[in-house]
This record gives structure tokens, sequence and C-alpha cells, in this order.
């Protein structure tokens, strides 16, 4: 009997010791899975971390702004408002500082520089506003034949790049603003950023010249899609002038007008 009682009080000494052995591994182990999740989240893989955003250098913009003066320049001088060299006079005004700047490597302020950017947009878009409406009003007596068509595509192309400078300008309230690391672009989703099919990727100049042109000549958007209402709101006002130029200028090819 006594023997019997021994063996108990042992196997329950024994079962005792295992089960604080099993609870102490379970321990371990919670501690250290609750230690790789902290370390996971206190130490972010390599790549994921933000990096800076690359954009088009204001170069390819400036030159856009110097090929709508060369443009316009090139108007007949019964459809340009003024002296024909007066827009690219204008626009010398506003880019020369800016090249000073740059070439002293002097830090310009982006709020000056926006402003500046915004002014001179204005002043290029009513200017050919009024060239487009002054052809308009010159088909019947002043342009015909060759003049026409070559009028027609002269002020085509600056509504095109006019239009490019200021989805180029807005977007994402900026180039200054998009250099920005965890920025977002918010006026215009291109399709490389639809699916999160390349974060890194950003918008250049040129795919702004693309939406630009596919809005002047398809009249709605493509494959870009405007988001934001100063982004629709220009996209309407560029498929309203190219929509007036095209329409009068093959009116009066066929002698409609």
């Amino acid at each position: 009997m006594m023997v019997t009682i021994d063996r108990a009080i042992q196997l329950s000494s024994e079962a005792a010791l295992r089960l604080l052995e099993i609870g102490a591994v379970v321990k371990l182990r919670t501690n250290n899975q609750n230690g790789a999740d902290t370390s996971g989240e206190l130490e972010p893989e390599p790549g994921t971390g933000p990096q800076k955003v690359r954009v088009a250098p204001h170069w390819n913009a400036i030159l856009g702004l110097v090929a709508i003066g060369v443009l316009y320049g090139l108007l007949p001088e019964k459809v340009s408002i003024g002296p024909r060299w007066l827009l690219l006079a204008i626009e010398g005004v506003f880019i020369l500082p800016f090249v000073f700047a740059v070439m002293t490597r002097r830090r310009v302020s982006p709020v000056t520089l926006r402003v500046g950017s915004m002014v001179l947009l204005g002043i290029v878009t009513f200017v050919l506003s009024v060239g487009i409406v002054h052809m308009i009003l010159s088909l019947k007596k002043d342009l015909n034949g060759f003049d026409l068509l070559y009028t027609g595509l002269l002020l085509y192309g600056c509504n095109i790049l006019m239009f490019a400078l200021w989805y180029w300008e807005i977007d994402g309230g900026g180039p200054e603003r998009r250099q920005q690391p965890a920025h977002q672009l918010a006026d215009f989703l291109f399709p490389q950023q639809m699916g999160e099919l390349d974060e890194k990727w950003a918008p250049h100049f040129f795919d702004y010249l693309y939406v630009a042109f596919t809005g002047a000549t398809a009249f709605s958007p493509t494959d870009t899609m405007p988001l934001s209402h100063r982004a629709k709101f220009l996209m309407m006002l560029e498929a309203i002038l190219a929509l007036l130029l095209l329409s009068f200028v093959v009116s009066r090819a066929i002698n409609l007008i």
C-alpha cells in the first residue's frame, strides 16, 4: 500500500514537471513570435521605404512655351493681335529671369515660380483664344486656300502645346510638389498608375503633351482620366477650342461658310 502511494506521488510530480516544461516552451515560442513581428514592424524591408519621385525638368516646359511663341509669330498679320513677336517677347520677360537664376545656381521660390507660370499661361491662353476668334471672323474676307490651312494648323499646334503646359502645371499641385517622396498625383490618372503597376513611375512633360494631343483630336479623354474639377474644365475648354477651330476650317474648305 505504501509502495503504491509513493509510486502515485512520483508520477504526479513527474506530470507536474512535464506540464511546467510544456508551459515554458509555449511561452518562449510566443515571445519569439511577438519579437519577430515587432522587429518586422520596426525594421522595414529594404527598398520599401519612401523614394524620391522623378519628374520632367522645367526645360521641357520652357521649350514648349518658346514653341508657342514661335508658332504664333508665324501667323499671318491679319490674324495675330498686335505685333506677331509680342507673345514671344512677353514669354521672354517671364522665362529669362528663371533661366538666369538656374544658370547662376540661385534658388527660386516655388511659390514665385508657380505664380509666374500661372500668370504666363493665362496670358498665352487669352492671346490664343482671341487669335482663334479673330481667325473665325476673318474667314470670309481674308483667309482662303493655303492661308486658311496654314493658319489653322499653327493655331491647332499652339492649342495642344498650351494645354499640355496647363496639365503639367496643375497636376498634383505642380511639378515642385510632385517631387515630394510621399506625394500622390490627384488630377490625372495615367495607365501606369492603375493597379499599382509601377509605384516609382511619374509623368513627364511628354505624357501631358500626349494627353493634350488626344484631347484636341478625339475631343474627349482616351487612356488618361481627369479626376479633379479643374482638370475636367481644362479638357472641356481644349476640346471646345479645337472643335471650333477644326469645324470652321473644314466648313470654309468645303464652301459652307
